[in-house]
């Protein structure tokens, strides 16, 4: 099992950093567009939909992603314009995600509702789906560098969490969900993530001198946000009496048990970024 894990992983890092700082705009496009039709069809399996209807909810969203593609290139750096787009396309999708995480999810842990099988749980899925999608997208426009360390942000939050869990671990954070996740982990991932962060806005000063505060509180965000996904992709899973969201990849499940993380964080860096931006 560990075999593959490896295998698997090495073969993913492969791929994704060679999509990642060789691809073009329309090449990475593409790609996230397939990464994220996977999700939907993994989201399917969630809502407890039957194959057929998993495949059509993959085609969907290919299907709405190019449709978004056609009417705003710019928005997603296919074509000139992006600084004056992306802001007014990428609103309408990092707002209410956000809002989403904020506002509903911690309410849908605590009273542990279902995943309905109707259009609700559709709209969550294109909830958590298409704004990291887009977000993918967007930061992409920052560099290959740029976006690999704002995704080494969870990662770093998730192998910090882990091993501050495994040494200094002994109140659980919500047991009924994760049982193997605890305060003082999670804790550890955030103090992780804002050194982490405060030595990557050290080399732009117009970003650590003039927004101190905002790196902060961002960071922070940012590491709860990133607990919160895993978290509720857990719960979801659970309810579903799935173990991974696909066996799509051997040795690590599917796709969403990959990207868990990335739904919360990636569009709120987006947003922030943006909204800095504009």
């Amino acid at each position: 099992m560990l075999k593959t894990r490896i295998i698997t992983a090495v073969v993913l890092l492969f791929v994704f950093l060679t999509a990642l700082f060789t691809f073009s705009p329309s090449g990475w496009f593409i790609f996230a567009t397939l990464i994220a039709a996977v999700g939907a069809w993994e989201w399917g399996a969630l809502m407890g939909l039957g194959h057929s209807l998993r495949v059509t909810l993959g085609g969907v969203f290919v299907f709405i992603c190019n449709v978004i593609a056609f009417f705003e290139p710019a928005a997603l750096d296919l074509a000139p314009g992006f600084s004056q787009a992306a802001w007014s396309l990428g609103r309408w999708f990092y707002l209410p995600a956000v809002g989403f995480w904020l506002l509903i999810v911690p309410i849908w842990m605590n009273r542990r509702w279902s995943l309905p099988k109707s259009s609700v749980g559709l709209t969550v899925g294109l909830l958590l789906l298409l704004p990291t999608w887009l977000a993918l997208i967007q930061l992409k426009h920052l560099g290959a560098l740029t976006l690999l360390a704002i995704m080494a942000t969870v990662w770093l939050a998730d192998i910090a969490a882990y091993f501050f869990g495994r040494t200094f671990g002994k109140h659980k954070l919500a047991p009924s969900i994760s049982p193997g996740k605890t305060w003082e982990g999670a804790c550890g991932g955030c103090l992780a993530v804002i050194v982490y962060g405060f030595i990557l806005a050290s080399k732009r000063p117009d970003i650590s001198l003039n927004h101190p505060t905002l790196v902060l509180f961002s960071l922070i965000f940012i590491s709860a946000f990133s607990i919160e996904g895993d978290l509720f992709e857990s719960l979801l899973k659970r309810q579903a009496g799935l173990k991974d969201s696909s066996p799509i990849l051997p040795g690590h499940g599917g796709i969403l048990d990959r990207i868990d993380s990335l739904t919360t964080t990636l569009p709120l860096v987006a947003l922030i970024w943006l909204s800095l931006l504009d």
